[in-house]
């Protein structure tokens, strides 16, 4: 099965060996995404802040390979703090609606000032 890549518009392109984008077959992955801004920066603010600045990068990552948020079927979140749970689920919930895909979120050692990252599995139809 041969693999695709996809550069997000507006996504500045990673210095490290990775595609942002890759889609094999019908399933779309996106690398972790971050709170970055366009010009690679992290956005001011705190958990909910770099919550819909990653959630809105990962929607970028899936439009990209011409999908919506509605064709995400697994998402994997990691969070430096799970104290921050429950403010990252009220945006998660501005970005995603039932049936809700399959989610993974833990803790876990983040790079310093980042709070929170996403990575998302979609389907693309037809």
């Amino acid at each position: 099965m041969s693999r695709q890549a996809f550069q997000p518009e507006g996504r500045p392109k990673p210095k490290p060996p990775y595609s942002p984008v890759v889609v094999a077959g019908d399933v779309v992955y996106t690398a972790g995404q971050t709170g970055t801004d366009a010009d690679g920066n992290m956005v001011v603010g705190g958990i909910a802040e770099q919550t819909r600045q990653t959630l809105e990068n990962v929607r970028a990552c899936v439009e990209a390979a011409g999908c919506t948020m509605d064709d995400v079927i697994k998402v994997n979140a990691y969070l430096a703090n799970l104290d921050d749970f429950a403010d990252y689920n009220v945006v998660y919930r501005e970005f995603f609606v039932e049936p809700y895909p399959a989610r993974t979120s833990v803790q876990a050692g983040l790079p310093a000032g980042v709070l929170v990252e996403i990575e998302a599995i979609a389907r693309r139809s037809g």
